[in-house]
């Protein structure tokens, strides 16, 4: 079967200010007033790369514990799509992605990044690995539906690196636009087999096995986080990355898998 790529119809002129819709939020709805100071409440909006998606929601509630007033709101996507979203003028005040290539095509409309966070893939496996996959070398076998994220995509470009470094040709029934996309291929049973960062393949482990891939033959994802300069919360954005590089947001980071930066 020829692989299909479902973003490739995305239009970057598409992804403006219009279509960002924040898809978790912390913290109260808007409007009200900190009743200490009288202040009006911080709203951050942070773009963030989709595997983050179930770890921030712990450190977006964390942060906002520890720093009352201020809402911190998430929009997650693939950092390809992230980018487009910034470039077209979207508003937001941070932005963290899955990897440095793209938040380096940004560095005229961020401040200085910092990377605050390390991953690994894994193979993602249906829950018991019912086609007894072992290694990279399986995902050859062309009975086996295998999906991977497109290389535009961080995860799919370090999927491909590290295929092509074993010199191994994998023909995947589609390519997707984000990692939770491919996991979500697996877990539903619509694909055998996908590459995913660890973090991913553990928050769900009810559907999803995980495969390790040995050292030697694995990449290593780095997530740097970012302000805006767009954002009309300069000090309080600089505040929230300064945050996820310390120890609180460290120890949320590495108990979710992640791995130091």
């Amino acid at each position: 079967m020829p692989p299909t790529f479902s973003g490739r119809r995305i239009a970057a002129g598409v992804l403006t200010a219009a279509v960002l819709v924040p898809l978790a939020a912390c913290g109260s709805d808007g409007g009200s007033e900190d009743g200490a100071s009288g202040a009006p409440d911080t709203r951050l909006t942070v773009l963030a790369a989709a595997s983050l998606t179930d770890v921030f929601a712990t450190a977006g509630a964390a942060y906002e514990k520890e720093h009352p007033g201020t809402n911190v709101t998430f929009s997650f996507a693939g950092s390809q799509e992230l980018a487009a979203q910034v470039e077209q003028g979207a508003p937001a005040d941070a932005l963290v992605t899955a990897d440095t290539k793209t938040m380096a095509g940004l560095e005229s409309e961020t401040g200085t990044p910092t990377v605050i966070a390390k991953n690994r893939l894994v193979i993602a496996t249906g829950e018991g690995n019912p086609e007894g996959i072992k290694g990279l070398a399986d995902l050859t076998d062309s009975r086996l539906k295998v999906v991977l994220a497109a290389p535009e995509v961080p995860v799919g470009r370090y999927s491909k690196q590290i295929l092509d470094a074993q010199k191994l040709t994998v023909k995947p029934v589609s390519q997707e636009t984000d990692v939770r996309a491919v996991l979500s291929k697996v877990a539903l049973g619509e694909a055998d087999a996908g590459l995913v960062y660890r973090t991913d393949a553990a928050s769900d482990v009810d559907r999803v096995d995980a495969v390790d891939i040995p050292d030697g033959q694995n990449a290593v994802a780095s997530y740097p986080a970012a302000t805006l300069r767009q954002s009309e919360n300069a000090e309080a954005a600089t505040a929230f990355v300064r945050w996820l590089g310390g120890p609180e947001a460290q120890k949320i980071l590495q108990d979710a898998g992640f791995q130091k930066p």
